[in-house]
Formats: C-alpha cells, sequence, structure tokens
C-alpha cells in the first residue's frame, strides 16, 4: 500500500523558546517515556487543568497548532450537541409520485434524506414495513433517490490513504443507508480447517473469492496477515455507466485463535448498494419490484407515504467517539451546516458555522483548521490550549453529560478497552484518542484518586508518534496521582 505523504510543522528552537511559560515543564514520567519514544518533547503539546482551576498546571507547547487526528471529532460533537440539542433527530421520508390502487403503485418511490449518519439496515427495513402496512405490495416505477440536502462532495475516497473501499474512507451523503458498508465476518471453523467470510449485509452485487488458509499460533496483527482485492465487473460491458459486480477476493492467513472478526468495506456506489439492499428487504417482506434505481426530488406534489425518525444525537455522538467513526461525523459537520448556513450543505459551511459558535461562546481559536471535522485529514490542526479551552467549557454546560458520556472510558469500552487494564485510573477516564501517519493524540478527562476532574491534552506529531502512548498513559496516570493540588515540579510520582 503506497504510503501517504506526511506534513509536519517542525518547531524551531526560537519558537520552542516563545512557547514557554511558567507552566511548560512536562512530568518527568512523561519525558521518560518520550525519550524511550524517540519523540523530543517540542514535537509534543500536552495541557492539564482541573475544571474548576483558574489555570492549568502544565501548559507544554499548548499554543502551537497540531495536527490532532480524530480527537478533531470531540470539537465536532460537542458543537452539535449544543446547536442542535441532545435530542435532535433525523428525517428520512418516503414519497410516491404516481397512483396507488389496490396495492399496486403505479408509479416511482422517491426516498428523501436528510443526512441520518446512523440509518441502519434494519432502520431500512422498519421504514419498508410501514409501506407494506399500507398495503401497498407491488411496486411498478422505479427506486428514486433524493440526496439534495446536501452538497454532493466529490472527493476521491481513496485519496487520503490510497484505501478506497475502506469503510472509514467512505464519502458522505444525504442518503445514507447502513454507512455504505459490507460487513466482512471471519469465523474460524478448525473442524474443517478453513475461514468462513460471511458478508453482511449479504446482496447479489458483491461476491466472494476466499482463499483464506487456516492457522495455528497468536493472533496478532490479523489484519496485516490478510489482503483483499476488489475488482468491479460490468454487468453490461456494452453499456455506458453499467452497474458492476464486485468480486471481493481474499487471500493469506488467519490465526483460529482470533476468534470471530469483522472487516468493513465500502464497496458498492450509493445507488447500487441502496437497490441491492431494498430488493432484498422488499423481497422479504413479500413486496414485488422490478424497476431500477436513478436519483432525483422529491417534487413538491409527491405524497408522503412514511416517514421515519432516527436516533437522537445524543446516542448517534456515543457512536461516533466511541468507535471513532469517520463517516458519522462528516455528516454531522454537513447536518450543522444544513441547520445553521441553509441547504445544499457543505462541509465549508460547517466549518463557517462552527467558528461563529464558538465565537458566540467567545472563544477565539485562530489556529483552528477544519477540513471534514472528523480528523481524517492532513490539513486540520488545533492547539492543546483550543482544545483545553473547549473541553472546560463543555464541562460546565447543559450537555456535559451527554459529551463525557460519549467518550470511551479508560480500560471499560471502545478505542480504549484494552488500555492500562491493571492501573488504578482504569474506569476514571473519559478520553477520545487520535492517531494517523506521524500523529498520537487524546483529549478528555480523568477523575484524580481524590475525586477531582480534570481537563487533559496530549499531541505528539513526528514519525515516531506511534510509540507515544506510553507516554500518555504516564500522563493520565501522573494526573490521576495528582491529589488536585501542586504544580508542575518537572518530577513524577
Amino acid at each position: 500500500m503506497p504510503r501517504p505523504a506526511v506534513f509536519f510543522k517542525w518547531l524551531s528552537v526560537p519558537a520552542l523558546l516563545l512557547a514557554t511559560t511558567a507552566f511548560a515543564q512536562l512530568p518527568e514520567s512523561v519525558n521518560r517515556a518520550l525519550e524511550k519514544a524517540g519523540v523530543p518533547p517540542e514535537n509534543v503539546a500536552v495541557y492539564v487543568q482541573q475544571v474548576d482551576a483558574p489555570q492549568p498546571v502544565v501548559s507544554h507547547l499548548a499554543d502551537q497548532a497540531f495536527s490532532p487526528a480524530s480527537v478533531m471529532k470531540v470539537l465536532t460533537t460537542y458543537a452539535a450537541l449544543d446547536m442542535l440539542g441532545p435530542a435532535y433527530r433525523w428525517r428520512t421520508a418516503i414519497y410516491q409520485d404516481g397512483v396507488l390502487e389496490n396495492g399496486v403503485l403505479k408509479g416511482n418511490l422517491i426516498i428523501k434524506g436528510t443526512g441520518d449518519p446512523y440509518f441502519r439496515a434494519e432502520d431500512f427495513w422498519q421504514l419498508l414495513t410501514y409501506l407494506r402496512q399500507r398495503g401497498i405490495r407491488e411496486i411498478r416505477g422505479d427506486l428514486v433517490l433524493d440526496d439534495s440536502y446536501f452538497q454532493p462532495v466529490q472527493d476521491n475516497p481513496g485519496a487520503f490513504d490510497g484505501e478506497p473501499y475502506r469503510a472509514y474512507n467512505a464519502l458522505p451523503s444525504a442518503w445514507l443507508l447502513n454507512f455504505k458498508a459490507t460487513s466482512f465476518r471471519l469465523v474460524p471453523d478448525p473442524i474443517h480447517q478453513r475461514i468462513d467470510v460471511l458478508p453482511n449485509p449479504e446482496v447479489p452485487e458483491i461476491r466472494v473469492d476466499n482463499r483464506l488458509a487456516l492457522t495455528s499460533g497468536a493472533c496478532g496483527d490479523w489484519k496485516q496477515a490478510l489482503r483483499y482485492e476488489v475488482q468491479p465487473i460490468p454487468l453490461n460491458p456494452a453499456a455506458d455507466n453499467s452497474a458492476a459486480l464486485m468480486l471481493v477476493s481474499f487471500r493469506g492467513h488467519y490465526a483460529a485463535s482470533c476468534g470471530e472478526k469483522a472487516l468493513e468495506l465500502s464497496l458498492l456506489d450509493d445507488g447500487s448498494y441502496t437497490l441491492g439492499l431494498f430488493r432484498k428487504v422488499w423481497q422479504q417482506l413479500g413486496g414485488t419490484f422490478t424497476g431500477t434505481v436513478r436519483w432525483g426530488s422529491a417534487a413538491p406534489s409527491a405524497a408522503l407515504l412514511a416517514e421515519y425518525w432516527g436516533t437522537s444525537l445524543g446516542e448517534v455522538v456515543r457512536h461516533i467517539n466511541k468507535y471513532s467513526n469517520n463517516l458519522m461525523t462528516r455528516q454531522l459537520l454537513l447536518t450543522i451546516a444544513a441547520e445553521r448556513k441553509g441547504i445544499p450543505a457543505t462541509e465549508a459551511n460547517g466549518a463557517i458555522a462552527i467558528q461563529e459558535w464558538l465565537a458566540s461562546k467567545h472563544l477565539d481559536f485562530p489556529q483552528l483548521i477544519m477540513e471534514n471535522g472528523s480528523g481524517l485529514s492532513r490539513v486540520e490542526r488545533i492547539s492543546a490550549l483550543h482544545l483545553g479551552s473547549l473541553l472546560m467549557d463543555a464541562y460546565h454546560s447543559p450537555v456535559m453529560p451527554e459529551l463525557m458520556a460519549s467518550l470511551p472510558i479508560l480500560a471499560s469500552d471502545g478505542t480504549l478497552s484494552s488500555r492500562l487494564k491493571a492501573s488504578l485510573a482504569a474506569g476514571r477516564a473519559h478520553i477520545k484518542t487520535g492517531s494517523l501517519e506521524g500523529v498520537r493524540a487524546m483529549a478528555g478527562y480523568v477523575l484524580d484518586n481524590m475525586g477531582k476532574r480534570w481537563v487533559v491534552v496530549f499531541m505528539a506529531n513526528h514519525p515516531a508518534a506511534a510509540a507515544t502512548g506510553k507516554a500518555q498513559d504516564a500522563l493520565i496516570e501522573w494526573v490521576y496521582d495528582q491529589q488536585g493540588v501542586g504544580c508542575c515540579t518537572g518530577k513524577g510520582p
């Protein structure tokens, strides 16, 4: 796989001296971990402040702009919670543009989306069940998809890292179904000495060529041990823009000790994905449909047949932050844009809306650069000081419970489920992490051993940043042991 280009803002010695403050020293335990990782302190920003204190106890290069990776999601989700409210829901509606007689729709079925980030296959099934309950059994027109709520994003899904089929690179859309993802479950079968590869949802447009070998031994990095190749095969080579069958070939080996795992891929365009799932579900519900899929808009005269109000924003941000979902975050930024700046929504307008929201809260973040709000970006930047200020503001806001509950719990769930399990700090930190090549970051809250809560931010931008996990752990444990008093002396506990 080709390595993406990485851009860092290297700090000169004069810049480092200018950034030094009375609270610039790092805890010695953090310094030791950074030295062992081979990452100089000038490539790390750290901010630590008790939530009820007037100033930080650690502010190391905190005013410098760093790449935050997925920690940027903290800003996007807090902004959404505060602007839209935790009870905000997305509406998905189905209209008809023909005549309905005796259970037969003589016309098109139109689905209009408003960017629901969490509209899953089971929600689609429920929405189509509403149609069957209305007595509709046969559709003699086409399936028309209306995605006019967002301006279409024209990015190349493989531009970031050369992996166009990985689910985390999927592009946002006002009509988003099941994250555009096919989950390939890998199920060891030691009796028959094989690995079963089971796609979900299973649609005829996707076929699997499975040549994985079952092995013994430790699981290790199972994703690196297998390879996949996607080959689009046009169903009608003689026709322009023909729909394609996607053949997914799996090679390599998979250890039985890994148990069941899943690889998430986004293989089909929105129309093909929706059509395949629609046909499958509609047939299961006893309906018939012989049309195709196309894009269009619901006319004002179109009759409403059914609507579905999705999961609340308070629940959506939990799925975003616990598992660091990039696509859902991009959907959220576009929703902010639609609600605050009008439709069709753009990511640029979402960033403007967040800047205006920050200004309304007297939070001045001149170094902030937002591209898509998810952190899956080489240009997004924010300082540790601003992340810390944001978390301080959030802690004293009405939506604090929803935001904190959305952050992974140390040693318990989400992206932190296996982190610091043997530590006394286990279960006492709500932390969002972020990682890109050359970037490791975390931001959130730590409850110390005296019951006082702290805001903690750590960002490393360096080719060896992946090795700074121990330094992050050392900072969490140092904060846990602070007992809520004193300032940073440079000596660890």
